[in-house]
């Protein structure tokens, strides 16, 4: 008897589980699973989920759907998946403007730090400081000395105020002591155009971004943001190397609702992991002029919690 009741009450918690949502062991997901990108199609943050899931389909038995809900930096898409509960089949493109940047800059019906379970990063994707090729600086060195004779008299664009493309230069006017000049655009490709132009002086950007204009000697490299040097780029030195401590980086990875249970969100980071070492993913690494950026969950949500922090701080 002692037995049959130790049996019986397992079998009605296990009920109850399934009953609040919760998956049972060896979850696996029952229904399309939506990839949310809060950008639109094109973007690089577009091209990585597509990447990534195509890589991951064949490991998972319901079809993957990307999903692009664009607006506000991607602010709100990540509102509407905190939103969810812990329905375990939605994933949200994290790790950018609106995990990192925004936040600091305005007041968001979410909390970056707590609304999300991280799953996994997936790429780092490296930033750089470009200015026209034929522009007078020849190093950053060059340009904040242009900066601190004259304030504001150097220009930066950006792909919209409080965007971590903004924020970038935020984090460095501080670090360096001056003020720069903003000139916000509506993307990173009009604020590239605006430097190739004349229009601005400086722009921050990521390969995929900027390749065809440095290809075709319209742009040239100063710096990189990273807090090391890019293997694609191993002349250019790091902002931290040329004496301001600088690491920001636009990450990109998965994160999903804070409700989720444990067994979804370790079901998508085993699967997704496996995907990493797909030819297709690592076709597209080499094709971005990136290398791995994973990182667990837990590692994750540190490294975003890293860049909020630091732009918190420049802004106060």
């Amino acid at each position: 008897m002692p037995h049959r009741r130790v049996l019986l009450g397992g079998l009605a918690a296990l009920a109850a589980g399934r009953a609040a949502g919760q998956p049972a062991p060896g979850w696996e997901p029952t229904r399309p699973v939506q990839c949310i990108i809060g950008f639109a199609p094109g973007g690089g943050a577009d091209l990585i989920a597509r990447a990534i899931v195509e890589a991951a389909q064949p490991l998972i038995p319901q079809p993957l759907f990307v999903v692009n809900r664009p607006g506000a930096g991607g602010t709100l898409a990540a509102q509407q998946v905190a939103a969810l509960g812990a329905e375990g089949h939605t994933l949200l493109m994290g790790g950018g403007s609106e995990s990192t940047s925004i936040p600091a800059w305005r007041q968001l019906p979410y909390d970056p730090r707590t609304s999300f379970r991280a799953v996994m990063r997936l790429m780092r994707q490296r930033m750089f400081i470009l200015v026209k090729a034929d522009s007078p600086w020849r190093s950053m060195a060059e340009v904040i000395a242009a900066a601190k004779a004259k304030p504001q008299a150097v220009s930066h664009g950006s792909s919209g105020i409080g965007s971590i493309y903004h924020s970038v230069f935020v984090v460095l006017e501080k670090r360096a002591g001056v003020e720069l000049l903003h000139v916000p655009y509506t993307g990173g490709a009009p604020g590239l155009q605006a430097v190739a132009a004349g229009q601005v002086d400086l722009m921050v950007a990521s390969p995929e971004e900027f390749r065809g204009l440095t290809d075709g000697g319209l742009l040239r490299i100063l710096a990189c943001c990273s807090a090391d040097r890019a293997e694609s780029y191993p002349g250019v030195p790091t902002l931290k190397e040329l004496g301001w401590s600088l690491d920001i980086e636009n990450m990109k990875g998965w994160v999903m609702p804070a409700a989720t249970p444990d067994a979804a969100v370790a079901y998508f980071h085993d699967r997704f992991r496996a995907a990493m070492a797909r030819p297709g993913w690592r076709a597209f690494l080499e094709r971005a002029g990136d290398t791995d950026g994973y990182l667990d969950g837990p590692a994750f949500q540190r490294a975003m919690d890293g860049v909020l922090d630091a732009i918190t701080a420049a802004k106060a």
